[in-house]
Parts: C-alpha cells; sequence; structure tokens
C-alpha cells in the first residue's frame, strides 16, 4: 500500500484504488506485490502467519499464499463466514458475538488471537466487516474490521471503505497486508 493509503489506514479509512480481478479476486498488482513482500519478511525472522477472515471469504489467504515460498511463513486459514464458526472455529467466545455482533473491534481482535492460537503462528490476522450490498444491521456497508495478534500485543483498525462489494473486499486484503507489514517493521 502507499503511504498515502497507509496512512489513512492509520486514521480509519483506506484511500486505495479498487484493484483486484473484474471478479472481486485479489489477483492485482498491488496484493501480489504487498503479499511477496509481506512474505519474504516472515521469511527473514522465521516468523509465520495465519488468518481467521469473514467478509473477505479466503482472499486474505489467497494472496499471501501467492508468492513462492509462501508455505515458509504461512501457516493456514479459517474462512468463518458463519457467524457460529467464529466461535467454533476461531474460538471467539459466543457471549461476545451476542453482544457485539460478528462485526466490531473485540471479535476482530478474537479472530486474529484465535487463528494464531489454534494454527501455532507468529501473527494471527483477520478480517470482519461489511462488503454489502445491504448493511448489516446499525453497521453501514464498508465498515471492516482489521486484527492482528502477536509479538507486541494485538492492533485492530477501524475501516470505511468506499466502493461495491469487490472493491471493499479487496481494499480490506490490501489493509491486512498493510497492518502484518507495519507491524514486521516495528518488530527487530
Amino acid at each position: 500500500m502507499s503511504a498515502a493509503g497507509a496512512a489513512a489506514g492509520a486514521a480509519g479509512g483506506v484511500a486505495a484504488d479498487a484493484g483486484g480481478g473484474a471478479d472481486g479476486g485479489v489477483a492485482g498488482a498491488a496484493e501480489v506485490v504487498a503479499a511477496a513482500e509481506v512474505v519474504a519478511a516472515l521469511r527473514a525472522r522465521g516468523a509465520t502467519v495465519a488468518v481467521a477472515e469473514s467478509l473477505t471469504g479466503g482472499l486474505l489467504a489467497a494472496a499471501l499464499t501467492s508468492p513462492a515460498g509462501a508455505s515458509a511463513a504461512v501457516r493456514g486459514g479459517l474462512v468463518v463466514y458463519a457467524t457460529d464458526l467464529k466461535a467454533a472455529l476461531a474460538g471467539v467466545p459466543a457471549p461476545l458475538l451476542d453482544a457485539h455482533g460478528p462485526v466490531s473491534p473485540d471479535v476482530a481482535a478474537a479472530l486474529a488471537a484465535g487463528a494464531r492460537d489454534r494454527l501455532g503462528a507468529t501473527y494471527g490476522l483477520s478480517l470482519t466487516g461489511v462488503a454489502g450490498p445491504d448493511p448489516q444491521g446499525d453497521t453501514p456497508v464498508g465498515t471492516v474490521f482489521a486484527g492482528i495478534a502477536g509479538p507486541g500485543g494485538g492492533e485492530v483498525r477501524r475501516l470505511l471503505l468506499p466502493g461495491d462489494r469487490a472493491a471493499i473486499r479487496a481494499a480490506s486484503v490490501r489493509a491486512a497486508l498493510d497492518l502484518l507489514a507495519h507491524r514486521l517493521a516495528e518488530q527487530p
């Protein structure tokens, strides 16, 4: 992601183009480059990542596994699209889901921690949100929470993403990759 996109992501939004393929995939050049950089940084540190994703339905895992050599750094992923699977597979406490619903910063944090713990990775990365076309209850389309858990603790970013479903999903993947890249840059 560009410096402007990273700054916007930290401020609660993402300034990025829709990217991705016409079918809503994440095979755009920006995702391939970002994923390759993240995988290289993980490999250089002997670190690994696991993901738990909802609105992106596996697109984040696909992006992370696209570079050659990804198997040395990517442990795996959980696609927990259904709310009950967030609890059953990723370990998100059911009372948390009952209290806040599936789209919240606390759920994103729990998803990241669950991916890290359940898949035995150095870092857990998560995405949950509303890609549309319709809002989810009171949560508007384009609301996304990206979470990370790992050495140095956890962090959740709230994103307000513009565009259609494909654009929101692609921008979510880029934001998650940026979140991990930022964390890796902070670590010695």
